[in-house]
């Protein structure tokens, strides 16, 4: 029997702003434990939420990004639960009238597009942080009251592969837009799971099993990829898939049981009665979509058309927000787009891979890049120059000053000279390449910058050969 997976994302996204979601504590990560937090924060009686407009303006800039019919009513509720991460006995959250519905977005896998079909999108608060340890539980309410958007897809991805281009898609949603650091590591962002299997073309859903606090994209993929394999082994052997909350093992490289549910919980959802509904004026919700940075699709697209990088360049610069920055502000002192790029996505990258650092960590200014991309357009410099330089600004020295020491050759009578020198002793090699051998030219070349002593500009030395050899 073939089966088919039905799988649905619960996607938490922490979003940035100076104070928590309905406090004036600060949110920002600390390692210090409890450093952040107010007395609203541990739920002090009588103190009363106040809602953060910044919270507001990020999750209306990622509702229209995933193109979301956006309710211009705020209602709030209360889900009511007890367990010790919840120092007030409910979380404040949006269950009714969330502010975002019926989105979708669109996916490039394996050049096709695929359509995810979201739900809803709701603003709500984290709950404080826990540390189990063997006989006793620590708690670090710097979490606690942290802003949350709650992204809900539908349950129709079919597959690991496609829940983790979902979620890099949504992931650079935010960080683009602004609104997250979208740092899985650190729980900015954090995935849960639904999956369940049932025979091709059925339409019941089978059984669904819950996987926990998903890490990264990779472990998204796999942890999925080996569910749906755990549950057709065990339907074809004729035993039922249980409702059971799962977690991703990387070391064993399976998902793991953590409990199994039995009944839903009852939440007694009801409106917040402390939060009055808020309206939020067409002009409002009209300033915050128009004042959202770029987004990445609109970076790629004009990265295409305006600095006609391929695609995958494109895509390589575009893969890290600050890089694709570092990019944009060389932009700013050249239009030599296809050198930038190489210089950011190879030679500077190499840097970062090897030195285990951030673009925010190199030494060298984006000025000073563009400097050097300059120096090589106008042949002042070669790219092996350039390299050297390169190297050597990384240690800290100045680029203007090594470009003014490189001193290369490139006045045409000076070239002339040592092009006609270099000639006259290899008439062997002005033979071969006029029978067509033209190997011979990197030969004359090679021997013009060593007579050269490494000064002169190959690639003007170069067409001065070939127009040289003509004339004889």
């Amino acid at each position: 029997m073939n089966f088919e997976a039905v799988i649905g994302l619960e996607i938490h996204v922490e979003t940035k702003s100076n104070s928590k979601m309905f406090s004036s504590s600060p949110n920002k990560f600390s390692t210090n434990p409890n450093s952040q937090c107010s007395v609203f924060d541990l739920a002090f009686p009588g103190v009363m939420p106040s809602v953060n407009k910044k919270c507001v303006i990020n999750a209306l800039r990622v509702c229209h990004a995933l193109h979301m019919k956006i309710d211009n009513e705020l209602w709030f509720d209360r889900k009511n639960y007890f367990y010790s991460d919840l120092p007030k006995g409910y979380q404040i959250t949006q269950q009714f009238r969330p502010i975002g519905k019926d989105g979708y977005l669109i996916l490039d896998i394996d050049d096709k597009k695929v359509r995810i079909n979201i739900e809803r999108l709701h603003m709500e608060e984290d709950t404080c942080k826990q540390l189990h340890l063997r006989d006793e539980t620590l708690l670090d309410y710097n979490r606690a009251g942290v802003p949350l958007i709650e992204i809900v897809s539908r349950p129709e991805i079919k597959n690991g592969l496609e829940a983790m281009k979902y979620v890099e898609k949504i992931r650079d949603i935010v960080t683009y837009a602004d609104v997250s650091d979208g740092k899985m590591e650190e729980g900015s962002l954090r995935c849960d799971v639904n999956v369940s299997i049932r025979p091709v073309g059925s339409e019941k859903f089978g059984t669904k099993v819950e996987i926990k606090n998903l890490n990264s994209l990779a472990n998204i993929q796999k942890a999925i990829d080996f569910e749906i394999k755990r549950q057709s082994s065990l339907l074809l052997k004729g035993i039922a898939i249980e409702q059971e909350t799962r977690r991703y093992d990387e070391l064993k490289k399976e998902t793991v049981l953590m409990r199994v549910k039995t009944d839903a919980v009852d939440y007694k959802y009801f409106t917040e009665p402390n939060i009055i509904p808020i309206l939020l004026s067409d002009e409002f919700i009209t300033d915050a979509i128009t004042s959202c940075p770029e987004l990445l699709d609109h970076k790629l697209e004009r990265y295409m058309n305006e600095y006609k990088l391929s695609k995958y360049d494109s895509l390589v610069i575009l893969s890290n927000k600050d890089n694709a920055n570092y990019f944009e502000e060389i932009l700013k002192y050249t239009n030599e787009y296809k050198l930038a790029a190489n210089w950011v996505s190879v030679d500077i990258q190499s840097y970062l891979n090897k030195t285990n650092k951030s673009i925010l960590e190199f030494p060298i200014s984006s000025k000073d890049i563009a400097t050097l991309i300059n120096a090589i357009k106008d042949n002042k410099v070669s790219n092996k120059i350039a390299k050297d330089i390169f190297n050597k600004a990384l240690q800290g020295e100045n680029i203007e000053e090594l470009l003014e020491k490189s001193n290369q050759v490139s006045d045409v009578s000076e070239l002339l000279e040592l092009v006609n020198e270099v000639l006259d002793q290899n008439q062997e090699s002005i033979n071969l390449i006029k029978n067509g051998k033209d190997r011979a030219l990197g030969f004359l070349v090679g021997q013009a910058m060593k007579l050269s002593k490494g000064k002169a500009n190959p690639a003007l030395t170069s067409k001065l050969i070939k127009e040289e050899i003509e004339k004889r």
